[in-house]
């Protein structure tokens, strides 16, 4: 009676050492799920390094004229939208990719606020100088896709990279140079979540800023 309990010990024992060196599956972080062991890890850094040169400030040219929008947007947002703005899958955040000069006419912690005209004192267009959030360049510029990208993990992290270069290398020369009167010229993009707050003013996240 003994001999087949031994047997049977054993054979168990020896299943379970085998599935412990050669496990039948093996767990990874979900950020990892669908890449191959040996692929290279994906660095944000140098990919918007080469992505600012190569194609975001080439790709300035693509923005619309932001006085042009606002006159559309205060006509009609939703032709202004059909238009000129881009929405990502099914979300009801839509983007206007814009460049504009405008003249100085507000100054305070978090933002410049621009008039497009002429002696013409109303903020048109707020230019974001705070900390920046969410995904105004990333995908208001429609350069990049999430489809080019291996997992969802890395593509987030192109708009956290992008935030931080634009507070590092862009907006502390803007809050230097927009003094009340100057005139500032910007590139940029708007992400619209809510159109009462997000539209009068336009708020635009800028990559590109020009002040005399």
């Amino acid at each position: 009676m003994r001999r087949p309990l031994i047997i049977g010990t054993t054979a168990v024992a020896g299943t379970a050492l085998l599935l412990y060196f050669l496990p039948l599956f093996h767990v990874v972080p979900l950020g990892r799920a669908g890449q191959r062991a040996d692929s290279p890890v994906f660095d944000p850094a140098a990919f918007v390094e080469r992505f600012w040169a190569e194609r975001l400030i080439p790709g300035a040219s693509r923005a619309v004229d932001a006085a042009g929008l606002v006159e559309a947007v205060q006509r009609d947002r939703q032709s202004a939208r059909r238009a000129h703005g881009r929405s990502v899958g099914l979300s009801e955040v839509y983007y206007y990719f814009v460049a504009g000069t405008g003249r100085v006419v507000s100054v305070d912690r978090n933002s410049v606020g621009l008039s497009l005209g002429d002696g013409q004192p109303e903020v048109l267009v707020s230019l974001e100088t705070g900390n920046i959030f969410g995904n105004a360049v990333r995908d208001g510029t429609g350069l990049l896709n999430i489809n080019d990208f291996p997992n969802s993990r890395d593509f987030n992290g192109l708009s956290s990279e992008i935030n931080r270069r634009i507070e590092q290398q862009v907006l502390p020369a803007l809050r230097q140079k927009a003094k009340v009167g100057a005139t500032v010229r910007f590139v940029g993009c708007a992400e619209i979540i809510d159109e009462d707050t997000d539209l009068n003013p336009l708020r635009v996240v800028p990559f590109i800023v020009e002040a005399p």
